[in-house]
């Protein structure tokens, strides 16, 4: 039996904070001058979308690509937000136009040692667990190019957006080498296994129609003048999730996330386990109040 993962309690953090920009702005992340040289940033939402953090990637002159000081900044701001507890949904969204994440960064990896690589990939992947492991709902914004570990990353977050004219797929092989930050076992699960053997083997390049055809993401939209499209979508979505009661959801994601891993018995007892610490929430009672009332519930999350 899987144990059940605590979603609901923020682990204590070792890490430096200092490299991360946090600040309340509006739906359009604009930088200033501070905010250039960081390559991980995240930002709050106020007003009627308050409880949304966009984790933005600002690397643009390696298109975003997974060098060490970015996973680094990256693995501080999923510290960070893991213990906000006002934060009820995240997006993962790029800076850079055109581009969501070109996967390693190879320049880098070139002057690497093997034991180096293989500790390097290891961090990777564990980056990438931990994204999916965030209590939140996660939604990736792909407005642009992923490939390799940029659609890793994608693929670790529990609803993925793109835009039409995106690029994305897993593109090891042509390089001689495997998927090696969850590719291999995450896309399996979402598009079946013999998709995904074919996606891998060929390092086929989808847009975001063809990805959306086969499920590797949950939306496909037009592009717009912005660039934006994929998160604007990604945006109405988080919208649609604030509402609702934030450990009801926060519950049903671990519900969700560890049922699929296990038999059908065993995850009806995740559900059951999951259902029963709802039980004494004050949302709970807020929630059948409210629909008594006939108004609209105001959820705390206790």
């Amino acid at each position: 039996m899987v144990a059940l993962v605590s979603t609901l309690k923020a682990a204590p953090s070792f890490y430096n904070f200092a490299v991360i920009a946090v600040r309340k702005l509006s739906t359009k992340m604009q930088l200033n001058p501070k905010e250039d040289s960081r390559e991980i940033l995240i930002k709050y939402l106020d007003g009627k979308d308050t409880g949304i953090a966009v984790l933005g990637l600002n690397r643009p002159e390696n298109r975003n690509a997974f060098g060490k000081n970015l996973v680094t900044q990256f693995y501080d701001s999923l510290a960070t937000i893991r213990e906000d507890s006002n934060v009820r949904t995240v997006i993962i969204r790029s800076m850079v136009p055109k581009v969501f994440c070109a996967g390693a960064d190879l320049r880098e990896r070139a002057q690497m040692q093997p034991q180096e690589v293989t500790d390097f990939v290891t961090s990777l992947r564990k980056l990438m667990n931990t994204v999916e492991s965030l209590p939140t709902p996660v939604i990736s914004a792909i407005d642009g190019v992923a490939l390799g570990g940029g659609l890793e990353l994608a693929l670790a977050c529990d609803i993925r957006t793109a835009a039409n004219e995106a690029k994305m797929g897993l593109v090891e092989t042509k390089l001689a080498i495997i998927p090696g930050a969850g590719g291999t076992q995450r896309l399996p699960r979402i598009v079946g296994p013999a998709v995904a053997k074919e996606l891998i083997f060929t390092g086929k390049i989808l847009d975001g129609e063809e990805a959306h055809q086969i499920g590797i993401v949950n939306h496909v939209v037009p592009q717009n003048m912005d660039g934006d499209a994929a998160y604007q979508a990604a945006l109405s979505i988080a919208r649609e999730i604030l509402p609702n009661g934030p450990i009801g959801v926060r519950l049903a994601k671990v519900a969700i996330s560890q049922g699929v891993e296990v038999p059908l018995e065993d995850g009806f007892e995740i559900e059951k386990k999951c259902y029963t610490q709802l039980l004494e929430t004050e949302d709970r009672l807020e929630g059948l109040a409210a629909f008594k009332a006939k108004r609209v519930p105001v959820y705390k999350g206790i």
